[in-house]
């Protein structure tokens, strides 16, 4: 089994609960598809675009189950993330953790995230 990563909004998390389905942040929905990482990509990715921010989660999911519609593409760097057209089902998801910071404000990742893929 693959895991990806998506970091968002606990609140943005909540409304996807609420309604059953994620159809992304509004940079994923500005871009067509949702933004992921890798467990490589996470910590980096957290650290370009959501420094300091609070009341995050980090959704861990299962990519083999988003089917086609996951596609491997090049962006920083040119390394590979994966991006998802379309709307997260839920049942892909295997956990929503909380992404806290530390006293220097950068973020703790769960030890669960070096174990995956």
């Amino acid at each position: 089994m693959t895991i990806i990563y998506k970091i968002c909004t606990a609140s943005e998390w909540r409304a996807a609960e609420g309604a059953g389905v994620y159809r992304g942040s509004a940079v994923d929905c500005r871009d067509g598809f949702i933004h992921f990482s890798s467990a490589g990509q996470a910590a980096e990715t957290a650290q370009q675009h959501f420094a300091g921010q609070r009341d995050l989660v980090l959704v861990a999911v299962d990519a083999e189950l988003l089917g086609a519609r996951l596609k491997w593409e090049p962006s920083r760097g040119g390394a590979l993330f994966p991006h998802l057209y379309g709307a997260l089902d839920l049942n892909a998801v295997r956990r929503v953790e909380p992404l806290p910071l530390d006293a220097s404000g950068h973020h703790v990742f769960p030890p669960t995230l070096t174990c995956e893929n």
